[in-house]
């Protein structure tokens, strides 16, 4: 039986699924393709690549996804129906994912109630387990949910023959340390079982949770490009990786350098541009301005990097020059250009650099900063 307990870190990419439900967000069958294709070869284990019970149009992208023998296990979404998994079964999928309701709220809205999901739960694990290598349940809104009632349900999954148990939280409520605790407890209960965690970032926590669940014991987590999703989105894939890597020293087995490439690939795609300053692929995510900082930078790069920006496929930019500068930066900035500042032209420039920076309110382009020099230092060249 498949059984993809981790040795490292087991991602499940579902920007195919959770990112394509971002309002406004289409891709196409043909990005779709490419996008599972570049997902699997930077060494994401697993693609959560669509809802089969969507309609015979997504049906036939998930066959054309198996068609493509790609080396990640690819599951499919479905709810806690039998038409769900017997769509999910014609797509020739390895995998499927069932998402239950677990809270109150709901259980009242989908007319469930505790005994209701026991049964139904287990009733269709056993059945996908002798159709699917790889079985998921999801509980939805575990966040909102009676622990006690997820940790007996997590023994009704796993005797049923599920290989995984995720918890979602569903609206982004959780904190890190709810989310650490949680996941403490359900382990000291379910040793074996593999520990999922999907978390939403309606309060910008998709991230620090998605750590904190790894830390508390979880397996896997979920994650979408730049964090694509409903609403806030999820926890972004190349945030919870360099994450992982830099502040835990895990190895999520992902090819980094390629991370900024997908990002810009799906922010294009998605029509979401990525913002200025979006960790690790965001425009700014590696450029200074503060004259202290580029100081700094300028003797050892890590004064205030956390890595080197080659390491997610980024290269290093040349410092802002702007309100903020320093007399270091700005001399550093021209001599790229070719030129050399003594220590009093540099003093006499940069007022008048910084006034500039102010009146206009942005950083100085390449150009303003040369003309601003041969104003202030009309001179120069001729001495």
């Amino acid at each position: 039986m498949f059984f993809p307990f981790p040795q490292t870190i087991w991602l499940v990419d579902s920007t195919l699924r959770d990112g394509e439900q971002a309002p406004g967000v289409v891709f196409s069958p043909r990005e779709k393709m490419q996008l599972a294709t570049y997902l699997s070869r930077i060494g994401v284990p697993e693609l959560e690549v669509g809802v089969p019970a969507s309609g015979a149009e997504e049906q036939a992208m998930l066959r054309d996804l198996v068609g493509l023998g790609l080396p990640s296990l690819l599951t499919a979404w479905c709810r806690a129906k039998e038409e769900d998994l017997e769509a999910a079964r014609e797509c020739g999928l390895g995998g499927v994912h069932f998402s239950v309701p677990v809270s109150p709220l709901q259980m009242k809205l989908t007319r469930n109630d505790f005994a209701t999901v026991e049964r139904n739960v287990t009733q269709l694990v056993r059945q996908a387990a002798q159709e699917f290598s790889f079985v998921s349940v999801g509980f939805m809104d575990a966040s909102r949910a009676d622990l006690d009632f997820m940790m007996a349900l997590v023994g009704h999954c796993t005797d049923a023959g599920a290989q995984r148990v995720r918890l979602a939280d569903t609206v982004g409520v959780w904190n890190p340390i709810q989310v650490f605790q949680t996941y403490k407890k359900l382990r000291s209960v379910a040793p074996d079982v593999m520990l999922g965690f999907h978390g939403h970032n309606d309060l910008g926590m998709a991230t620090a949770n998605a750590v904190a669940a790894i830390s508390g014991g979880a397996d896997s987590v979920d994650v979408t490009v730049n964090g694509l999703g409903e609403r806030a989105g999820n926890a972004a894939l190349e945030e919870v990786v360099m994450a992982l890597q830099v502040s835990m020293g895990m190895d999520c087995g992902i090819q980094t350098q390629r991370l900024a490439g997908i990002s810009r690939w799906v922010a294009k795609r998605a029509a979401r541009p990525l913002p200025v300053s979006k960790p690790i692929s965001g425009r700014d995510a590696f450029r200074h301005e503060s004259g202290i900082h580029c100081a700094a930078m300028l003797k050892d790069t890590r004064a205030f990097e956390a890595f080197a920006p080659e390491m997610v496929g980024r290269s290093r930019r040349r410092f802002v020059i702007g309100k903020h500068s320093g007399s270091a930066s700005l001399a550093q900035a021209l001599h790229e250009e070719g030129i050399t500042l003594q220590r009093d032209e540099a003093a006499e420039l940069l007022p008048e650099i910084k006034r500039l920076s102010q009146e206009l309110k942005r950083e100085l382009t390449r150009e303003e900063i040369l003309e601003t020099m041969e104003q202030c230092l009309p001179l120069r060249d001729a001495i």
